[in-house]
């Protein structure tokens, strides 16, 4: 079910399944952490939705900072969107803002992987 889409997480239970479910499978996860009223937000998250259509080797999700702010807190999430890479569950990479090559790259070379056409 994740694979080549982004897991919107809504509540702790979601993140708590999604997160731990990919958390030791060595597989990158990047994590956009979100919120509804931001304006660069929106205009990323079609981006993201096709990176998640080219990298099935990477697991999405994302994170509403107003949804789950106790998770935002836990990785000092202060500036959206923020996007945090993990691999084996620890925080690897950082992306702040929608930098649409910055991010693409960041995947890239985390993922160790090439995309699908």
């Amino acid at each position: 079910m994740s694979e080549g889409v982004v897991v919107s997480c809504h509540n702790a239970g979601q993140w708590n399944t999604h997160f731990n479910k990919h958390a030791s499978s060595g597989k990158l996860v990047v994590v956009d952490f979100t919120a509804s009223w931001c304006g660069p937000c929106r205009i990323i998250a079609p981006v993201l939705d096709d990176f998640a259509r080219k990298f099935n080797n990477v697991v999405f999700l994302k994170v509403d900072v107003d949804e789950l702010e106790s998770v935002a807190q836990k990785y000092f999430v202060e500036a959206m969107p923020t996007f945090l890479f993990f691999k084996n569950g620890q925080v690897v990479d950082k992306v702040v803002g929608a930098k649409k090559d910055k991010l693409h790259s960041r995947i890239k070379k985390n993922s160790g992987a090439v995309y699908a056409n």
